[in-house]
């Protein structure tokens, strides 16, 4: 499997980075992470327990040269992260790894979690045709703050946390 580009479209500070696309004896699997995704007012909303999730969205398609691209992917995984002020620890939820809960106590270390995708099964080997071209779209996008009740009328402001990242794309030949 050769890569040949990785491109961002429009620019913004969050960004993707690492981007790595391999496989297994049985699956494509990417890897990423998301860069300059957390500023001081939002970890100080979530030590106060604000509830942020991210959301990754990742599409394979068969670039056909005569005939539109095939889809072949189109992937939503989801990571959240809330602090609980009585145990003092994050709890990080991983849709990408079976909705599992990780408990940390340190925000470094939980905020590694929220950012990373390792290993993101993206299909079974055997859906792609050896030879053929193959493109890769990733993205992520930080989730509204949900507030209770009618508090997002009174913290309109939160919305200037919300970021999304460019699409970035990778091309290759299975």
């Amino acid at each position: 499997m050769g890569l040949f580009s990785s491109r961002p479209a429009f620019a913004s500070d969050a960004r993707l980075t690492d981007i790595v696309i391999t496989n297994t004896q049985d699956y494509l699997l990417a890897y990423f992470s998301v860069t300059d995704c957390f500023t001081e007012n939002m970890k100080r909303a979530i030590d106060n327990g604000v509830s942020t999730s991210f959301t990754f969205f990742v599409k394979l398609y068969e670039v056909r040269n005569w005939w539109w691209d095939k889809s072949l992917a189109n992937l939503k995984v989801s990571h959240e992260i809330k602090y609980d002020n009585l145990k003092k620890v994050y709890i990080v939820r991983l849709s990408s790894k079976d909705n599992k809960v990780v408990y940390v106590k340190d925000f470094d270390k939980a905020k590694k979690l929220m950012s990373e995708i390792v290993g993101l099964k993206v299909t079974e080997l055997r859906n792609l045709q050896r030879g053929n071209h193959y493109q890769i779209s990733m993205m992520a996008e930080l989730d509204k703050i949900r507030l209770p009740f009618y508090f997002h009328y009174v913290f309109f402001f939160l919305s200037l946390w919300d970021f999304e990242t460019d699409w970035y794309a990778v091309d290759f030949r299975y």
